[in-house]
């Protein structure tokens, strides 16, 4: 059985279709990528998945079970994070702050704990910290976490952004973008820093991504839509040598992959 299975998912705003009956598929452990031009439906698509939008049509099942008209915290719970295409920081916070906002789900205490400083309450809040500072140091931040997370460069920010989700001790974890505005150092550490969640921690990873290296290199399936529509999935050597993939999408990018 698939970890995540849609169904003819159709996603309306009004009379445009940006989710037009998308049937899809991904396996636990596995990391996959959807790929398509910009307009092409794949956010709406991550949006719908998590309860930000609620599909017209179709349905959406993790593990078996439907997540059709849950709320993204409910979704979250059962064990799907996510990061976002235009990062979603609390800039006024700090780091290890907004990685323990990623725990919200996980912790117990209750409104009378936080009211009272309970001891309940202290014990908790050390032992978020505490993995919280775990958390910035396995996505390759050292001693940055008392600082502000807007002070950190863009590719730092991702990377406490990618922290914040696995807290939430995620099954599946959606990433929108992650290496869009990295340099090509950035982007390799990147890399390694997914396949290392895949392979410690055992997250299913799925992928929207533009840098076609970054799909290519490390994606086992891809996935491809345009206006709304899946025109095409396989593997990475199927998608490279797919004339309409290559005709809506990839172009030039895709003989240079070739080459």
């Amino acid at each position: 059985m698939s970890l995540l299975q849609t169904i003819d998912v159709v996603k309306r705003f009004g009379g445009l279709i940006a989710v037009n009956k998308i049937n899809f598929s991904i396996e636990q452990g596995t990391i996959a990528s959807i790929i398509g031009p910009n307009g092409a439906g794949k956010t709406t698509f991550f949006n719908s998945l998590t309860g930000i939008y609620k599909p017209e049509e179709g349905q959406i099942l993790f593990n078996g079970q439907s997540l059709i008209g849950l709320r993204p915290d409910q979704v979250s719970t059962r064990g799907i994070s996510r990061t976002f295409q235009n990062i979603r920081l609390f800039g006024n916070m700090t780091v290890i702050e907004n990685i323990i906002v990623g725990m919200h789900t996980q912790l117990k205490q209750g409104a009378t704990d936080a009211l009272f400083r309970t001891k309940k309450f202290h014990e908790e809040e050390k032992e978020a910290e505490n993995r919280a500072s775990q958390l910035m140091e396995y996505v390759g931040l050292k001693n940055v976490g008392n600082q502000l997370a807007r002070n950190l460069p863009y590719g730092a920010q991702r990377r406490i952004e990618i922290a914040r989700a696995i807290a939430a001790n995620p099954t599946l974890l959606l990433l929108d973008e992650p290496t869009a505005g990295m340099n090509p150092n950035e982007t390799a550490d990147a890399i390694k820093l997914f396949r290392h969640i895949r392979d410690d921690k055992g997250i299913t990873i799925l992928l929207i991504e533009h840098d076609m290296r970054v799909v290519m290199g490390i994606s086992e399936h891809i996935s491809v839509m345009d206006y709304g529509e899946k025109i095409a999935e396989g593997t990475p050597k199927d998608i490279r040598n797919n004339q309409r993939v290559i005709e809506a999408y990839l172009g030039r990018e895709a003989a240079k992959l070739r080459d």
